[in-house]
């Protein structure tokens, strides 16, 4: 616990390094991942993250030393690289571009490998701590760090908000951007850039490896809780941010554990929440809410029986005719008498099933947007009137108030559906 305190304090100028740094990533990541996840890209964040490990090696050996400047030169340089011979296959190759993806991801970072086994044979002392560029170590972050990987992050914010219009039209319809005369070309060359930079600032806190949890997650996390664009950006930062401050923090009590995993960890922990309980969109809540339409559409069709019995003259139905209409469903049919019965929708008496005023006029309602449906499909979707009804018990559920005056407007407030039937009215009576 006191350990906790004395991180989120940031009495120590070294952990207001890492926070500032880790928060600045977590934006520029997330923000470049979600126009990544958007555009389905998020295949090619993961290679310029694996690519640029031979660029790491190769800015060590020329500096001798673990010198940013060169480690984030090289690292630029073989994630161009990279993102350059993955378009040029793309573009001349009958490849697809998973494959592209995925020769390219391999072959840069067994070449990576290959020179840092090599760097760790040379002897050469500085080499300590080149490992943690594979997994993250944001703990290892200092002031010189600072200002070179949260330059770039800033700089990245500040090119995706100026280019915010043009990156929207880039993801989400770059058809209409090359009849409003944009360089299109040019816009996905700097997007290009932009992944890669947010790829390279990301080595040193969370990892070549891991780097692309921290473009996609946050993005894939955010888009269960909203569709505006804007709405989307922020909450992915957020999660970002958290996961990265967290992560460190475990790095921070716990020396030997990189923060690349750790980073992960919690950003699948809050994915994971996303799914399933964010509203309209997570998991359970579709789950709850399908089930929800099943039984509405189950009392539909138990108060559509009972009235339809009513209109061919009989005052109720029992409970053995009623199951008969549905016989594969007959535990649910007698879950919703039950509830409709609670309702004060149904009267059962002696066996016998009848319909109260309330249910009659529900009742009356269901079947008059059944026998809409009906007739317009036969009217306006020329489909014949004996294949009509499986798609009218379908649409039956889903027609608002405003849309059933629409219908019946359109229609012309018809009396009769294509099988001769009344479509009764609020005012009828049986």
């Amino acid at each position: 616990m006191e350990d906790f305190l004395y991180f989120f304090s940031f009495q120590d100028a070294s952990i207001a390094f890492v926070v500032l740094g880790i928060t600045l990533l977590g934006i520029g990541s997330a923000f470049v991942g979600t126009f990544s996840f958007l555009d389905n890209k998020a295949l090619l964040g993961d290679a310029i993250s694996h690519a640029i490990l031979p660029g790491i090696c190769l800015g060590f050996m020329l500096a001798g030393e673990k010198n940013p400047f060169f480690i984030v030169g090289g690292a630029i340089a073989s994630g161009g690289l990279a993102t350059y011979l993955t378009s040029w296959l793309k573009d001349n190759t009958k490849l697809s571009e998973d494959s592209i993806i995925a020769v390219v991801l391999s072959v840069f970072f067994g070449v990576g490998i290959v020179f840092l086994t090599i760097i760790q044979k040379s002897g050469n002392p500085e080499m300590a701590g080149l490992n943690q560029f594979i997994f993250g170590n944001a703990i290892g972050i200092v002031e010189r760090d600072l200002w070179i990987y949260g330059g770039l992050s800033l700089g990245i914010i500040g090119v995706l908000v100026f280019m915010l219009k043009e990156f929207q039209l880039l993801v989400f319809n770059p058809d209409f951007g090359k009849a409003l005369g944009l360089p299109m070309h040019q816009i996905r060359l700097v997007f290009n850039i932009l992944i890669i930079l947010a790829v390279v600032i990301g080595i040193q806190a969370i990892g070549v490896v891991l780097m692309a949890a921290l473009l996609i997650t946050p993005g894939a996390a955010a888009r269960f809780w909203t569709d505006r664009l804007k709405t989307l950006l922020v909450l992915a930062a957020v999660f970002a941010i958290i996961s990265g401050i967290f992560g460190t923090y475990v790095s921070y009590t716990l020396p030997q554990m990189p923060t690349g995993p750790w980073v992960v960890v919690i950003l699948s922990f809050i994915a994971l929440l996303s799914f399933l309980f964010a509203p309209k969109k997570g998991i359970l809540y579709r789950f709850f809410h399908r089930k929800k339409y099943i039984d509405k559409t189950q009392r539909d069709h138990v108060l559509k029986s009972v009235y339809k019995a009513e209109e061919l003259g009989r005052h109720a139905l029992s409970f053995e005719e009623l199951t008969q209409l549905y016989p594969n469903q007959k535990k649910s049919i007698n879950k919703s008498i039950k509830e409709l019965e609670r309702e004060g929708q149904l009267f059962i008496n002696q066996n016998l099933i009848k319909l109260t005023k309330p249910g009659k006029m529900e009742a009356k309602r269901i079947v008059r947007l059944h026998r809409l449906w009906e007739l317009y499909l036969n009217e306006y979707m020329n489909i014949a009137p004996d294949h009509v009804h499986e798609s009218a018990e379908k649409l039956e559920h889903l027609l608002t108030p405003e849309l059933e005056a629409l219908l019946e407007n359109r229609l012309n407030y018809p009396r009769l559906d294509p099988h001769q039937e009344t479509i009764p009215r609020d005012h009828d009576d049986i």
